[in-house]
């Protein structure tokens, strides 16, 4: 999970925390965090107020993070007339914003708040069946509704090991990592050690969290139609699955209106014949159900540096 930026202006912003960050003191850098837990006390309200006009701002002043957005949502068929798509692009605008704003909310709010926070969880049956049965979990958690308030929710309840990639805004890092200290999260980078780390927790009967519509850097993933355009699509999900027979759990936290709250869905996985296009499919199906809440502007169908050229087919895929 991160946040990541494509825009030109987002990149110049970029460099220029990086210089400011690397030359703060750890003494601010706790001042800040302490600033941050203050601000975690404000009203959900307040912060979704800001990201309605957060997103505008990123809409007008990042046009790549804007032309994928709308491209993302047109060629999603989640609309049937016009209309309906330019009422979608304007609530998704709106919703892309809350997400950015309330990462401070969700981070630094103390832990009985995230509690109220969460005013319904359908689905919560399937973890303590997996838990009673012994089993780990992979949960799979999309880029849709707040997904950081579903790992916080799930780390007080069990221990939870999150695969992360650094954000490209980097001066964020060091508060993210202090969100996650805080919730208890276990935080695994996206390497090789990261892998074992994640690997390690579910053959100790432990849950992880992945995120299954980010695209990887590396060669591990294989080109698979979504939203019925090719996308890079990782086969970590499946190898992990097979490797430790995991129970496989769906979820996403839906944000509610006038900053209500939240509700939280969880729903299985079949891990019978699960493949990388079987991912695809699961993630299509919760985004279908909040269209306006999804992160359209995410480059999902980037071509990464390393990737497999497309139409190539892998030996591993018909395993």
């Amino acid at each position: 999970m991160s946040i990541t930026s494509n825009g030109g202006t987002s990149r110049r912003l970029q460099v220029w925390f990086d210089l400011l960050i690397r030359h703060t003191a750890p003494i601010d850098r706790f001042m800040m965090i302490a600033f941050l837990e203050l601000l975690g006390r404000l009203p959900m309200l307040w912060y979704h107020r800001a990201g309605n006009l957060f997103g505008w701002l990123m809409y007008c002043f990042a046009p790549s993070d804007a032309r994928h957005l709308r491209e993302n949502l047109r060629a999603s068929g989640a609309f049937s007339t016009e209309a309906e798509y330019q009422v979608l692009l304007k609530q998704a605008i709106c919703e892309t914003g809350k997400t950015a704003a309330e990462w401070v909310k969700v981070w630094f709010a103390p832990h009985a708040e995230i509690d109220r926070l969460i005013v319904e969880c359908d689905g919560w049956s399937l973890v303590e069946e997996a838990r009673r049965a012994g089993k780990p979990i992979i949960f799979l958690l999309p880029h849709l509704g707040s997904f950081h308030i579903v790992m916080r929710y799930l780390a007080k309840r069990l221990p939870l090991t999150v695969l992360y990639r650094p954000p490209q805004v980097r001066w964020l890092e060091p508060y993210m990592m202090a969100g996650s200290k805080r919730a208890q999260l276990s935080m695994a980078p996206t390497d090789l050690k990261g892998v074992e780390a994640l690997l390690r927790a579910l053959r100790q009967g432990k849950a992880i969290v992945l995120p299954p519509d980010q695209a990887p850097n590396s060669r591990g993933g294989v080109w698979v139609d979504f939203f019925g355009r090719p996308a890079y699509t990782a086969t970590l999900p499946k190898r992990l699955q097979r490797a430790t027979h995991a129970v496989m759990i769906a979820a996403f936290a839906e944000r509610l209106p006038r900053a209500e709250g939240f509700r939280l869905h969880l729903q299985p996985v079949s891990t019978e014949s699960f493949d990388e296009t079987e991912l695809n499919r699961v993630v299509e199906r919760l985004v279908r159900r909040c269209p306006s809440q999804y992160l359209w502007s995410y480059n999902r169908h980037k071509i990464p540096r390393q990737a497999h050229p497309i139409g190539e087919k892998l030996a591993d895929q018909t395993e």
